[in-house]
């Protein structure tokens, strides 16, 4: 059963699908003298991942003892407006079952906007996860991405403890405000100055009396980012063939502020993105074609997708899963960017490729907009990525979104 299309007034043959499929992490199967708390961490769990189904009067197993409670439906909406925290309102009906049995069916909608679903436990107000078939207490930084996808707290200006000013490249800072922005800034030793421009600008910002660089400014002009963020990086690695191999031809680990330093037109130091689209001049090739019988080269992935596909992991990857890169692998018939997390805000894949312009690190992808990194339609992903890699050899890219990553993967001819 596709959750991604909910269903109303589900009927026997859908119900019995369902039930034949098991327990997985969009449905969940309770027996009728189950108790409140119980429904409410169930519907808590679900709501916080993708919504889903709980069945009332399903076993473990599968079988089908019915509800008998005569008043079920105020049932289930007592507890979803008394032991839910926000309250949330499910689609609730009835199917018929063999004889005069019944299943009560508990429908919860996908919604982001008011994340994190507690349910009250014990006098406790609790987040739970949907981990599998299995609900679990939300971890503090499950909890916190839960926060995100709702839009209610924001990552990249959170302020990185133990971090001053002297973490941030003051010179890298010059160059953007007077350079790329066009504006006035201070002096390099007027420290008040920069830090009331810095937490102006969301670069800092000021937590008990002291001016702390945020999450986004380490990230984007960090002497040393990965000191305070060890998942501030890509891992970029090549291999000779089509799967992964312990004989790479390269491997690097790229570490760096995410954006360059200019002179003019020119980069006088790289940043993330320059490092990362090097690697991939470096291991990929060009093909010779013949049109209109000219000899042309033309390489394995055109320079604007590459950078289009880089510079978005950078963006929009969900910086609160610690320790782990980005991960960029080329192959000898395909190249791959994995971002940690799942598409913000209620993203889907299909809304993405529509040119939806939700963003996960508003601070971040404000900078790179700046340094003209990213477009100021937001229509990259549909205009440069699709678009560029039809136009160039006709395999359109996939986008595949899991339970902790988003890939996307560009076809090449071989």
């Amino acid at each position: 059963m596709d959750f991604e299309t909910r269903v109303i007034n589900m009927n026997r043959t859908q119900l019995m699908e369902i039930i034949r499929n098991g327990e997985s992490s969009g449905v969940e199967f309770k027996r009728d003298d189950v108790q409140p708390q119980s429904v409410a961490k169930e519907i808590a769990s679900l709501a916080n991942l993708e919504g889903g189904y709980i069945l009332l009067g399903v076993e473990d197993d599968g079988t089908v003892t019915g509800v008998t409670r005569s008043d079920i439906e105020e049932w289930v909406m007592n507890i979803c407006s008394g032991n839910i925290q926000p309250p949330l309102i499910p689609y609730f009906e009835t199917v018929p079952w063999d004889g005069n049995k019944r299943i009560g069916v508990i429908t919860i909608p996908e919604d982001s906007h008011d994340k994190p679903y507690k349910a009250r436990q014990d006098g406790r107000w609790i987040t739970f996860m949907r981990i599998g078939s299995t609900s679990r207490e939300a971890t503090r930084e499950q909890e916190q991405r839960l926060y995100q996808a709702s839009g209610i707290f924001r990552y990249d200006i959170k302020p990185v403890p133990g971090s001053s000013l002297n973490d941030l490249d003051i010179n890298r800072l010059i160059n953007y405000f007077r350079d790329i922005r066009g504006q006035d800034c201070p002096e390099q030793g007027e420290i008040e100055q920069w830090e009331t421009l810095l937490i102006n600008t969301e670069i800092m910002v000021e937590s008990r009396g002291k001016a702390i660089p945020t999450v986004g400014g380490i990230l984007l002009f960090g002497k040393n980012p990965n000191r305070y963020l060890p998942q501030a990086g890509i891992s970029a690695v090549a291999y000779p063939g089509m799967e992964k191999d312990y004989e790479a031809v390269e491997r690097e680990t790229i570490r760096g502020p995410i954006v360059a330093k200019f002179a003019g037109e020119d980069i006088v130091d790289t940043g993330l993105v320059e490092r990362a689209i090097e690697f991939v001049r470096r291991n990929t090739s060009s093909k010779a074609h013949l049109v209109e019988g000219r000899r042309i080269d033309k390489p394995d992935y055109p320079a604007e997708v590459i950078r289009e596909t880089i510079v978005n992991a950078i963006a929009h990857r969900d910086y609160t899963i610690s320790g782990t890169d980005i991960e960029l692998s080329i192959y000898s018939d395909r190249l791959e960017v994995i971002s940690p997390g799942r598409l913000p805000n209620s993203v889907t894949v299909e809304r993405m490729k529509a040119g939806c312009r939700v963003t996960r690190n508003e601070l971040i992808k404000e900078v790179l907009r700046d340094y003209h990194y990213v477009e100021a339609t937001g229509l990259g992903v549909p205009r440069k990525i699709i678009a560029g890699m039809i136009k160039h050899n006709g395999i359109e890219p996939d986008f595949i979104e899991d339970e902790y990553s988003f890939t996307v993967r560009l076809g090449c001819i071989t």
